[in-house]
C-alpha cells in the first residue's frame, strides 16, 4: 500500500477537485489531515493550510455533534475559489473507530475514539451518486485501521474523474437518495408552504439532527423546483469568509478592495438571447448550448483572483454602492449605469444617453468568452431599464426560463452550515438563505430568519404574521396538496412495490410541481388575469412579483408556456369537500387549531376513560344483582316445592 510522501505534479483537473481527509485533533479541533490534489499549489498532500475562501472546509466536513452517532453523511457547499466562478459541492462521510483497535497508532492519538471524515470536493451537483460511492471506500479505508494508507484515497479521485460527467446531470442519477415520496409522507400540506417560501425568496432555517436527515430533507424540497439541482446551483455560495478585527481595520483604511467591483462581460450582455441548445436548454449570458463544462476545462485557475482574465479579456467594473439601505441595496446591486451610482443628480435625460452610449461601447467591444455575466436589473428610483434583451440570470435555462434564478447575487442555499458560519445569517451582504444546521444555537435566534422548518415535528414555523397570511393557501391550493397526501398515502398497500409505480412515485411528485410552477408562469403572461391568480394567492403572486428571480424570469421571452395550461392545475367550483380540507388544514397548522384539536383528543380520550370506568361499575353492580336475583329465585322455587310436598 502507498504510504503518504512528497506529492507528484498535479494530475488533470475534473469534476472532482479534491479528496480531503478531515480529523479530529484533541488540541487542534477540526483540522485537514490529508488531500489529493492538495489543496494548495506547491503543498504535500499532508499540508493542514487550507485556502482562504475555504477556511470552514474542516468544520463543514466533520460537522458539530458528530461524536454522538457512529458514522453520518454531510451535503454541503463551498464558495468558488479564486479565478473560479462556481459553487463547489461538497459530499463528506463521517466515521469514529475505537483507538484500541488501530494497527497504526499515531502519537497524536489521545483518545478512545478517532474520528475522521472523507470528502469529495466537485463541481458537479451529484450528491447521492457521490454519497454512494464515498460511503464504501470510507468503509474500507476505515477498515485498513491504518490511516497512513491513501492508495485507495488516489483511486477514488482517479475512478471517479474517469466515470462522472456533466451528461449525468441530464438522467435521474441527479436526484440519487432524494425522494419527494418521503417529504410529502413527512410534511404532508406543508410541502407546498416550503416550496412557496423559497419562491418568495426568504430566509429559511431547517434544523434537525444527525445531519443525513438534515440535508436530505433540505436538498428535496430544492428537487422539487425544475432544474434547480443541475443547474440552479452554480451561484449558491458567493460568501466571503468571516475576517479577523485587524484584517477588518486594515482594510477600512486602505483604498477600494477589488472584491467591491462586479465585472461585467460586453459579450455576456449582447448574448444574452442565445439559440436554444442540447436537451431544449440554453445558457443566459457568456455560456454555450452546451454549458461551459463541456467546453472549457473544470479548473479556471488561469484566471486572476480579481475575475479579470488573463488573456485576450477585458472587464469592466462596477463600484458596489456604500450604502445598504432596503430601498437601494437591490436596485443600486443590478444596474449596469455606474452613472446611477456615482452622479445621481444626473438629468433623466442624461441618464439616458449615457446608458445607451454604454451600451454601444459594451457591443462593439471584443471579450471573451469564458468571462461570467452578473445579473442586471432597472433602476428602482428611474424606472429605467440600462439594457433592453433582459435580466442576465447566467444559469443554464430551459424555454420556460427554468431553472429560476433564486440562488443567485447574495441568496445562499446551504445545505449545512457549520457554526463558525454563523454569522452569515447577519451579513449584510447576504440577502436571504435556505440553510441547514443541526446546532440548536441556531434555531434559538429566530430573528435572524423568516421560518424554521422543524424536521423533527414536520413543523414550520413562520415568525411574521404578515407572512403567514401570505402563505396562507387557497383552496385550489389545498386541493393540488391533498391529491398529491392521498395519491403519496394509498400506494402504500404493497410494501414490495411501495414507490416503485409511476403515480404516487418520486418523479410523479416532482411533475406535478412542475406543472404548478409551469401554471403559475404562464398566467402571470396572461391578461386580465386577477381571477386566475386568485387561484394561487393573490397576495403571495404580488409578493412573489418584488422577488428577484421574478424579475429576471420575466424580463425575458419564454416562447415555450404559450403552449402550456394559465390556469391553476386544480382550479373550480367551492364544495363540501373543500371546507373539510380547509377545516383539516387550519386545525393542524394555527396554534388555535392545535389547541382546539389538543383539547378534543384529550377530551375524547377521558370521555371513553370515563365510559369505560361507568361501564365496569354499572356492569359490576349489575352482575351482582343478576346473581343476587338468580339466588332469591332459586329459594323461593325450593322453598315452594317444599311447601308443594
Amino acid at each position: 500500500m502507498e504510504k503518504r510522501g512528497a506529492p507528484p505534479a498535479a494530475p488533470p483537473r475534473g469534476p472532482v477537485l479534491h479528496i480531503v481527509v478531515v480529523g479530529f485533533h484533541h488540541k487542534k479541533g477540526c483540522q485537514v489531515e490529508f488531500s489529493y490534489p492538495p489543496l494548495k499549489p506547491g503543498e504535500g498532500h499532508d499540508s493542514h493550510s487550507l485556502p482562504e475562501e475555504w477556511k470552514y472546509l474542516p468544520f463543514l466536513a466533520l460537522p458539530d455533534g458528530a461524536h454522538n452517532y457512529q458514522e453520518d453523511t454531510v451535503f454541503f457547499h463551498l464558495p468558488p475559489r479564486c479565478g473560479d466562478r462556481t459553487t463547489v459541492y461538497g459530499v463528506s462521510c463521517y466515521r469514529q473507530i475505537e483507538a484500541k483497535a488501530l494497527k497504526v497508532r499515531q502519537a497524536d492519538v489521545t483518545r478512545e475514539t478517532v474520528q475522521k471524515s472523507v470528502c469529495v470536493l466537485s463541481q458537479l451537483p451529484l450528491y447521492g451518486l457521490l454519497q454512494a460511492k464515498l460511503q464504501l471506500i470510507t468503509h474500507a479505508y476505515f477498515e485498513e485501521k491504518d490511516f497512513s494508507q491513501i492508495s485507495i484515497l488516489k483511486e477514488l479521485y482517479d475512478h471517479m474523474n474517469s466515470s462522472l460527467g456533466s451528461t449525468l446531470l441530464e438522467g435521474s442519477q441527479v436526484y440519487l437518495g432524494l425522494s419527494p415520496r418521503d417529504l410529502v409522507l413527512h410534511f404532508r400540506h406543508k410541502v407546498l408552504i416550503l416550496f412557496k417560501l423559497i419562491l418568495l425568496e426568504k430566509k429559511v432555517l431547517f434544523y434537525i439532527s444527525p445531519v443525513n436527515r438534515l440535508v436530505g430533507a433540505l436538498m428535496t424540497v430544492l428537487s422539487l423546483f425544475p432544474g434547480m439541482i443541475e443547474h440552479g446551483l452554480t451561484d449558491c455560495s458567493q460568501y466571503r469568509p468571516r475576517k479577523s478585527i485587524s484584517e477588518d481595520t486594515g482594510l477600512q483604511e486602505n483604498a477600494p478592495r477589488l472584491d467591491e467591483y462586479i465585472s461585467v462581460s460586453a459579450a455576456d450582455t449582447s448574448n444574452t438571447n442565445l439559440g436554444m441548445g442540447k436537451g431544449g436548454r440554453k445558457m443566459t449570458g457568456n455560456h454555450s448550448p452546451e454549458g461551459q463544462k463541456a467546453n472549457v476545462p473544470f479548473s479556471q485557475s488561469e484566471k486572476t483572483c480579481n475575475g479579470a482574465q488573463s488573456s485576450n479579456g477585458i472587464v469592466q467594473r462596477l463600484k458596489v454602492p456604500s450604502r445598504a439601505s432596503p430601498v437601494s441595496s437591490e436596485s443600486d446591486w443590478e444596474t449596469l449605469d455606474p452613472s446611477v451610482l456615482e452622479e445621481s443628480n444626473l438629468k433623466e435625460g442624461e441618464r439616458e444617453n449615457t446608458a445607451s452610449e454604454q451600451a454601444e461601447n459594451f457591443l462593439s467591444e471584443g471579450m471573451s468568452s469564458e468571462s461570467l455575466p452578473i445579473t442586471v436589473q432597472p433602476q428602482a428610483n428611474t424606472g429605467h431599464a440600462v439594457l433592453v434583451p433582459g435580466l442576465i440570470s447566467g444559469l443554464e435555462e430551459d424555454q420556460y426560463g427554468m431553472p429560476l434564478a433564486i440562488f443567485t447575487k447574495g441568496y445562499l442555499c446551504l445545505p449545512y452550515m457549520a457554526l463558525q458560519q454563523h454569522h452569515l445569517l447577519s451579513d449584510v451582504t447576504v440577502r436571504g438563505f435556505v440553510a441547514g444546521a443541526t446546532n440548536i444555537l441556531f434555531r434559538q435566534q429566530k430573528h435572524l430568519s423568516d421560518a424554521i422548518v422543524e424536521i423533527e415535528d414536520a413543523h414550520v414555523q413562520i415568525h411574521d404574521p404578515e407572512l403567514r397570511k401570505i402563505l396562507n393557501p387557497t383552496t385550489a391550493d389545498l386541493r393540488f396538496a391533498d391529491y398529491l397526501v392521498k395519491h403519496v398515502t394509498e400506494n402504500r398497500d404493497d410494501v414490495f412495490l411501495d414507490g416503485t409505480g409511476w403515480e404516487g412515485g418520486d418523479e410523479w411528485i416532482r411533475a406535478q410541481f412542475s406543472a404548478y410552477l409551469h401554471a403559475l408562469l404562464a398566467a402571470v403572461l396572461q391578461p386580465d388575469n386577477e381571477k386566475t391568480l386568485s387561484d394561487f394567492g393573490t397576495a403571495f403572486v404580488a409578493a412573489w412579483k418584488n422577488t428577484h428571480n421574478y424579475r429576471v424570469w420575466n424580463s425575458n421571452k419564454h416562447p415555450g408556456l404559450a403552449e402550456l395550461n394559465s390556469s391553476h392545475p386544480f382550479q373550480g367550483q367551492y364544495s363540501v369537500s373543500d371546507v373539510k380540507l380547509r377545516l383539516s388544514h387550519s386545525v393542524q397548522n394555527s396554534e388555535r387549531g392545535k389547541k382546539i384539536g389538543n383539547v378534543m383528543v384529550s377530551t375524547s380520550r377521558n370521555v371513553v376513560q370515563t365510559g369505560k370506568a361507568v361501564g365496569q361499575s354499572v356492569g359490576g353492580a349489575f352482575t351482582s344483582a343478576k346473581s343476587a336475583m338468580s339466588s332469591w329465585f332459586s329459594t323461593f322455587t325450593q322453598s315452594t316445592q317444599s311447601i308443594g310436598d
